[in-house]
């Protein structure tokens, strides 16, 4: 299986697709829906897509808190692809970008289910447990080392 990892535009054709992704991985099954707000944080993101053969299959997302650091978000594989190290490979060339921007920090806000996921690719857990979206979450957060 060939996974290409493309960082896309706001607003492009790819985000519409990855906007499918989120919402069929992270939404629906909360039975949520985007709204304005929820998305008016992408236009000063970095947006990246997994493709396979031309098809969107993951996507995650990086904004910036500060000088040194990103907030990885909306970290999403369809399920159909999910055991395939998709999201991991998703996060290592975000990893890289960060790196290369000059940010030496990822943060982000796991769901309590992924947060084996980020343990394995480094991340440590740095908050106690709390509720966004009415489930489980922790902070977890990897300094990044060139």
């Amino acid at each position: 299986m060939n996974v290409e990892i493309e960082k896309i535009d706001f607003l492009s054709t790819r985000y519409f697709q990855s906007l499918d992704v989120r919402y069929n991985v992270l939404r629906k099954p909360l039975n949520l829906r985007f709204n304005r707000t929820d998305l008016s944080v992408d236009k000063d993101s970095v947006l990246f897509v997994a493709k396979i053969e031309n098809r969107v299959v993951g996507t995650l997302i990086l904004t910036q808190v500060s000088n040194e650091s990103y907030k990885m978000r909306q970290v999403a594989v369809l399920e159909d692809f999910a055991s395939n190290g998709i999201g991991g490979l998703l996060v290592k060339d975000c990893e890289k970008y960060a790196l290369e921007n000059s940010k030496n920090h990822i943060e982000l806000n796991a769901r309590k289910s992924a947060i084996s996921f980020y343990l394995k690719l480094g991340y440590s857990i740095v908050s106690d447990e709390f509720y966004e979206v009415n489930i489980p979450h922790y902070k977890m957060k990897k300094e990044l080392l060139s």
